[in-house]
Formats: C-alpha cells, structure tokens, sequence
C-alpha cells in the first residue's frame, strides 16, 4: 500500500456520510427481492446510460415474460430486444451465458447463505465481477457489500477512502469494510449522486462541493 494513505477512521467516514446526507437526503430505495432482475439489469447497463438500460430492460421483459424463456431463446431474438441499450451483441451473449450457468434458475436462495458464499458463487457466472456481485446481493437483498462503480471509486478515492489505483475488489472489499453496517445502500447511493453532480471525472466543481474542506483532492490540487 501506499505510505502516504492511511485507513480512513470511522469518526471521519461518519463525517463524510453526515454531510452526503445533508446535501442529497436518505435514500427510501429498499432491496426488491429480484436478485435475477438486478443480475441481468446490471449486465445491461454496463457502458450506458441509465435511460437505455432500462428501455432495453423493458424490452427484453416485454418479449419474454421469463427468465426461462430469455435462456431458451436465440441469442440473436435476445439482441434485437435490448438492442437500444447499446452493446447489444455482447450482452445478448452474456445474458444467455449467464441464465444457462444458474441452475435451478433461481438466486433466491443467495438471502440465506453467507455473503462470501454469495459473492464466490456470482462472481463465477460468465463475465461477472466483484461490482455485479454487489449490486445482486445489495440491491436485491440489502446484504452487506458495498457496489464500487466509476463514479463511487472516484469519489472515495479523491476522499482518501480508497487507496489510489487499488483493483477492484481491493475497493469493494475496502468500501464494504469503512461503511457502517447498515448503511450500505445509502453510502453508495449518495457517493454515486455525488460523483454525477459535483465530483466529475473532469473539471470536478470543488468549490461548491459539501466535501471540499475535508478532501485531499481538492487540497492537492488547490482547487
């Protein structure tokens, strides 16, 4: 690791978390109990926005009603019905990969076994990393395990929260761990928003950021 980065103390991540929730609110998201859903919905937004997920998502439902029908359907019929989601070739393939390796087709049962368990089971499905995995077992059942996309890895990387240029289960390990239990959905949800509004890849606006005085970043920088 490197010398100059220090584990955060919990005291300064309730910090951060308190002042997240001054500027965007708790979120009233609960887990919604669909864990193959949240699985295919997350494939689907990779390398788009959230509006073209979710066309193609509807898409893909509305030509078949189930998840047994998606896997017995012809890649190229799964394509055409996501195809406004962009990547559609490479989804639609990793879609039907992905259902025909889950059998029983069912992940209801992820709820009932340790988080691990879960984890080492999804990340072993066809083109399934760490951040899918968490997004499945957050998103779908409110277990304790913290999604780390883009813009959350920015944010929490320029906060000094993660260690600068760690992998990406260095980060959803790390994230997972700092966030106080319980408080999952919230923390990403509000270090998502944060990175969307304020915390931009370029030209970040630090000086209306809620976090300025206590971002590294922005002291590095003289931002």
């Amino acid at each position: 690791m490197s010398p100059a980065w220090k584990r955060p103390r919990a005291d300064r991540v309730r910090r951060i978390r308190d002042r997240l929730r001054d500027a965007y609110g708790i979120p009233g998201q609960r887990p919604h109990g669909r864990p193959l859903d949240e699985l295919v919905l997350t494939v689907l937004s990779q390398s788009t926005n959230d509006r073209n997920r979710d066309v193609a998502f509807a898409g893909l439902r509305g030509r078949f009603p189930t998840w047994a029908e998606v896997r017995e359907a012809p890649v190229e019929e799964i394509e055409d019905a996501i195809r406004p989601g962009g990547l559609a070739p490479t989804k639609s393939r990793r879609i039907k990969e992905i259902l025909e390796a889950i059998d029983p087709l069912s992940l209801d049962w992820l709820a009932d076994v340790p988080v691990e368990e879960g984890q080492r089971y999804l990340c072993a499905l066809p083109g399934v990393g760490r951040k899918t995995a968490a997004c499945v077992l957050l998103f779908s059942f409110g277990l304790r395990d913290v999604p780390v996309d883009t813009h959350v890895g920015r944010v929490a990387t320029r906060l000094g929260l993660l260690r600068e240029g760690a992998g990406a289960k260095e980060q959803a390990d790390a994230m997972t761990a700092l966030t106080p239990p319980g408080q999952e959905l919230e923390l990403h949800l509000n270090l998502l928003r944060h990175g969307r509004r304020t915390c931009h890849s370029q030209r970040p606006d630090c000086p209306n950021c809620v976090l300025h005085r206590m971002c590294p970043y922005a002291r590095a920088h003289g931002l």
